[in-house]
């Protein structure tokens, strides 16, 4: 959901605030205020409601309570002397007083969005070399995002699936993307790809982006990545969310890889369906790995798989990313980190992410009512595990 009130819009799902077309950073805290208050435009919200709503109804001060007013007034533009936009009711609570619009997330059609910001793409070349596409974006602390396993950095960039996700995490950090090899704009160069290669791969992108130090977001087979280099390079990442990802491949899960055959992405991907977005086969796979797309998204999801790799390259990397198995590198991490999974994910079940917890000392745990593979901006968990992911690397 959108608010638009003043010159600012509020967009609860993509974790966004911008004024007069110029994105705001807020802490968690005074974005959840400010999605009360616009919820609930032109009505009180007592004291007790901001209480239970912002801080889950724990005992806070006076003073921590204005604060996190003055916070929110100072985002949209507002004074506690002219109260043009949130007026404090004495005693009360607060109101949202300025003429407050709300426009539905869901579109009819799936079309590109509008980049609220530019990204600048350049290559670096892993240890055996591959040519590997890499993006920087945005402004503040350095933070890396590995991506599921058919990206594409100039689709992505614009894609109603996650641009929404990108602007959130740009907001606020510079934000690090990158092609694995056989997808996207990186080179395909697939003999031999094993997991250590895909590592080599991954730090070839952070030394070419001149990072010392960087809090890090991964999800599915890029977790056993990065599992693997935050083992062999302790120290380098700050905090690690893990969405919805796994450290072992499908081959260590007691499904013998020999029956590949009725493997049905394997099959989809053999008879030639791969991209095409009439197959019913092709269709059907989607809808599985993310089962909340409407019609015309499954359309659009279809073709993005098919313009980030081809069918061969597909098949490469899939054959590859079952035989990752990161498990034994898990017990080196030493840091904070945070996994994240979708309940009800039939690709990658939730016991990956238990797995995952178990296996990283201290490592928090989160499960999200969601049962996509990959959290793209329809899903009704998006504005949650969003709020998650950046609260997490807002901690010192």
């Amino acid at each position: 959901m959108r608010y638009r009130f003043s010159d600012c819009v509020l967009d609860a799902g993509a974790y966004t605030l911008t004024r007069a077309g110029t994105p705001v950073p807020v802490e968690p805290q005074v974005f959840d205020l400010l999605c009360l208050l616009a919820e609930n435009a032109g009505q009180l919200v007592t004291k007790d409601a901001l209480v239970a709503r912002v801080w889950d109804g724990r005992i806070v001060s006076e003073a921590t309570i204005s604060g996190r007013i003055n916070a929110a007034r100072t985002a949209v533009g507002d004074t506690g002397k002219a109260q043009a936009v949130i007026r404090t009711v004495p005693r009360r609570g607060f109101e949202l007083v300025a003429p407050t619009t709300r426009e539905e997330d869901a579109p009819a059609e799936v079309h590109d969005l509008p980049a609220p910001r530019s990204q600048t793409i350049r290559y670096t070349t892993s240890r055996d070399g591959a040519l590997i596409a890499w993006s920087s974006s945005g402004e503040g602390p350095p933070l890396v995002r590995s991506g599921h396993q058919f990206t594409h950095l100039e689709r992505d960039w614009t894609s109603a699936f996650f641009q929404p996700h990108f602007e959130a995490l740009c907001a606020r950090h510079r934000l690090i993307r990158f092609d694995t090899r056989g997808t996207g704009l990186s080179e395909s160069k697939l003999d031999g790809a094993d997991l250590d290669r895909h590592v080599e791969d991954f730090s070839a992108v952070i030394e070419a982006a001149g990072l010392d130090r960087f809090d890090h977001l991964t999800t599915l087979q890029n977790t056993a990545v990065s599992v693997r280099y935050i083992a062999r390079n302790p120290g380098r990442v700050r905090r690690l969310v893990i969405q919805t990802g796994y450290a072992r491949g499908r081959a260590h899960r007691g499904a013998a890889i020999e029956n590949q055959e009725l493997d049905p992405f394997l099959g989809m991907l053999r008879s030639g369906a791969w991209g095409d977005p009439t197959n019913g086969f092709t269709r059907a796979w989607v809808s599985a790995a993310f089962p909340s797309l409407t019609g015309a998204e499954t359309t659009r999801m279809v073709e993005d798989f098919g313009a980030a790799a081809s069918a061969e390259d597909a098949l490469a990397t899939r054959l590859i990313l079952d035989r990752f198995d990161a498990r034994a590198d898990m017990a080196a991490l030493e840091l904070p980190v945070l996994v994240i999974h979708a309940r009800a994910c039939a690709i990658h079940p939730l016991q990956e992410g238990r797995l995952l917890a178990a296996g990283i000392k201290g490592a928090e745990f989160i499960v999200f009512d969601s049962a996509n593979v990959v959290c793209v901006a329809s899903d009704p968990t998006f504005a949650d595990q969003n709020r998650a992911i950046l609260e997490f690397f807002d901690r010192a």
